[in-house]
């Protein structure tokens, strides 16, 4: 599977910038992420994470700046994409196959490579079982992985995903952050991931930008050099600890969390 590269150079957003009330978002930024490269961008609530991630999809236009996927300028919406959103998305009355296959339907693609890619997914994240059930016999944990499911069936070269897991309760979260990583590490397309959590970004990616509360901008820009496949439970890990800390110190100093006592 081929993986493509994302440029964003000087990218800034203002809201009702002809209003007499504009709103910055974001700051001018620069981020360039190599081709397979899962990259994580973390920050406050508000700080302009998603909405990143939605001009470089082209659903939203940047205010000033360019952005570029693969060698073509973003102008609009972008197909060879796949985004995977905090709420599942599933339509209630299609069965969660039937909602994995839409997505060959809306691209109009060969029915039969994407039920062969579905059945395969199906079977890797252990839903073979769910596959005639309509979303609501499903649990927040299958929802979540049939809406992965549908995100990847097609291939895409750029898999953007704003808070896929912020619903899921704790144990499913690490289930799905590691169900995750193996369907990457298999094909490894681009990643830009949006999160709140610190753990969850540095137990994912090969680099993370973290953001300032808005107008976001980005204050730091980490590698993380962990072996992969990381194991379900990073915790005792002190190269992970050390990564984790390094973030939590960032939001100290920007005055994000306040009274909590870092180690040195």
């Amino acid at each position: 599977m081929r993986s493509t590269p994302i440029a964003v150079d000087g990218v800034s957003k203002v809201f009702g910038e002809d209003t007499s009330k504009p709103f910055q978002a974001l700051k001018a930024l620069d981020m360039h992420i190599e081709p397979g490269e899962f990259v994580s961008v973390v920050g406050p609530s508000g700080c302009g994470k998603s909405t990143l991630m939605l001009m470089i999809a082209g659903l939203l236009p940047a205010t000033t700046g360019t952005l570029t996927v693969g060698d073509k300028r973003v102008k609009g919406p972008i197909t060879d994409v796949g985004i995977a959103f905090q709420d599942h998305l599933l339509l209630e009355f299609r069965t969660a196959e039937k909602n994995v296959l839409l997505q060959g339907e809306i691209r109009k693609l060969d029915k039969a490579k994407v039920k062969a890619r579905s059945d395969e997914l199906f079977e890797q994240l252990r839903l073979n079982h769910a596959k005639t059930r309509y979303p609501r016999q499903l649990s927040g944990g299958m929802r979540q992985r049939v809406s992965l499911i549908r995100t990847l069936v097609h291939d895409p070269s750029v898999l953007l995903m704003d808070e896929p897991f912020g619903a899921l309760d704790a144990l499913t979260r690490l289930q799905v952050r590691t169900d995750l990583e193996a369907l990457w590490l298999e094909r490894r397309p681009t990643v830009v991931f949006i999160t709140h959590s610190v753990e969850e970004a540095v137990g994912l990616s090969d680099r993370i930008f973290v953001m300032s509360p808005s107008p976001g901008e980005v204050v730091d820009e980490i590698v993380v050099d962990l072996p992969r496949p990381r194991p379900i439970v990073l915790g005792e890990s002190p190269e992970f600890a050390r990564y984790v800390e390094r973030i939590y110190k960032q939001f100290q100093r920007m005055g994000v969390l306040h009274g909590i006592e870092i180690p040195a």
